[in-house]
């Protein structure tokens, strides 16, 4: 069985304008990532995503009170822009995209991939015994 979950990654780069998506551990690694992605740039980004995430949840107390959820961290670079959000205890979803992607349809689609990716790495494969019902 295949629990490869690169290609459900591909559903959050159906909004016009998003780029690239990886799938990221608490301590940086990376778990997926979409197909147009170099593994060894997702593995650099991967790293640095975590990083971010972490750097997101030491300021919270800046928004003035001290045990805010960390909900999405979003950065914004002269070519366009980076989203990372929560993918489930211990994962993080990044996705980039371009200058003039809808925001809110990025947002919406990621949580409903995050949705997905939750089942889908919940769920046990099953195990061929070799007996026929």
């Amino acid at each position: 069985m295949n629990n490869d979950i690169s290609w459900m990654l591909d559903s959050a780069l159906e909004v016009p304008g998003a780029r690239h998506a990886i799938l990221v551990s608490a301590d940086g690694l990376l778990m997926a990532r979409s197909n147009e992605v170099d593994k060894d740039h997702a593995d650099t980004v991967a790293a640095a995503m975590s990083g971010m995430q972490s750097l997101s949840r030491t300021v919270a107390s800046f928004c003035g009170t001290p045990h805010l959820r960390w909900r999405q961290t979003l950065v914004e670079f002269d070519g366009g822009w980076v989203f990372l959000i929560s993918a489930g205890e211990g994962a993080y979803l990044a996705v980039s995209a371009a200058p003039d992607v809808d925001m809110a349809d990025i947002t919406f689609r990621m949580q409903q991939l995050v949705g997905q990716l939750g089942k889908a790495m919940s769920t046990p494969p099953r195990e061929n015994t070799g007996q026929l019902s």
